[in-house]
């Protein structure tokens, strides 16, 4: 059975924990975002702070290298829409 990931905008969206991944590994770059704030509103945890990194996919990079540009946000939604931006920019899609 192919593994089906959840996509925005176009881009795979991957989460593990308070981390998100968005974008194609087989890109130049990715967009990393942690989710640092939460607050329980209805039973549900809604983000109050997310800081974004965009990413070289080069595995030959030290982590903190791979790291081209931050940002933090105060909503998920603001957060994946820079994301997007960042990958359509770096990537040239």
């Amino acid at each position: 059975m192919e593994n089906q990931f959840m996509t925005y905008k176009g881009y795979p969206l991957v989460r593990t924990e308070n981390e998100l991944y968005l974008g194609y590994m087989s890109d130049e770059y990715v967009v990393w975002m942690q989710l640092e704030q939460q607050q329980e509103e209805g039973g549900i945890a809604i983000s109050q702070k997310v800081r974004l990194y965009q990413m070289s996919t080069d595995d030959k990079l030290d982590p903190i290298e791979a790291i081209c540009k931050s940002t933090e946000r105060t909503s998920l939604y603001d957060a994946l829409d820079v994301a997007v931006t960042w990958l359509e920019r770096a990537n040239k899609h």
